[in-house]
């Protein structure tokens, strides 16, 4: 069974139309499950209010949208992992031992040890400060948008 962690950047990609939507689209098609953090669905979820208020999408176009992703989870091809006190203890130690140089958001830490702690070798993002994340995290980012 092959499973992709992509991060919420990726996850939007699959249901809006915008730059590097085709090649997040022909990734997935390969794959037997999509998989994100359970956080990741208040980031999808808040792309979409950005985009009906900056006027790219409108409300009919948010629901339908919102519908999918909903319809996706319950068909099982898109799974979301849970954040467990496990994760947000990785979470904790990153944040200690993390160099100074290493630019590492929360969602970003959530994205990364929810990844590594369920096995996961490579993690998939169009967010650079992630993906130079994720070799901290035992990790491999990738961005199949060129």
């Amino acid at each position: 069974m092959t499973r992709l962690y992509f991060d919420s950047s990726y996850l939007c990609k699959l249901y809006w139309r915008e730059g590097g939507s085709c090649e997040v689209a022909a990734l997935a098609a390969g794959a037997d499950e999509i998989v994100c953090g359970l956080h990741g669905r208040a980031e999808f979820y808040s792309v979409g209010h950005r985009k009906r208020r900056e006027g790219v999408a409108d409300a009919a176009a948010l629901k339908s949208v919102f519908a999918q992703f909903e319809a996706d989870r319950a068909a099982g091809g898109l799974a979301l992992l849970p954040l467990t006190e496990t994760i947000l203890d990785r979470v904790a130690v990153a944040f200690a031992d993390a160099p100074p140089s290493c630019f590492l958001r929360p969602a970003d830490a959530l994205h990364l040890a929810t990844a590594a702690e369920h096995r996961f070798s490579e993690i998939y993002s169009n967010d650079r400060h992630l993906i130079e994340a994720a070799p901290f995290f035992g990790l491999r980012g990738i961005d199949v948008i060129p």
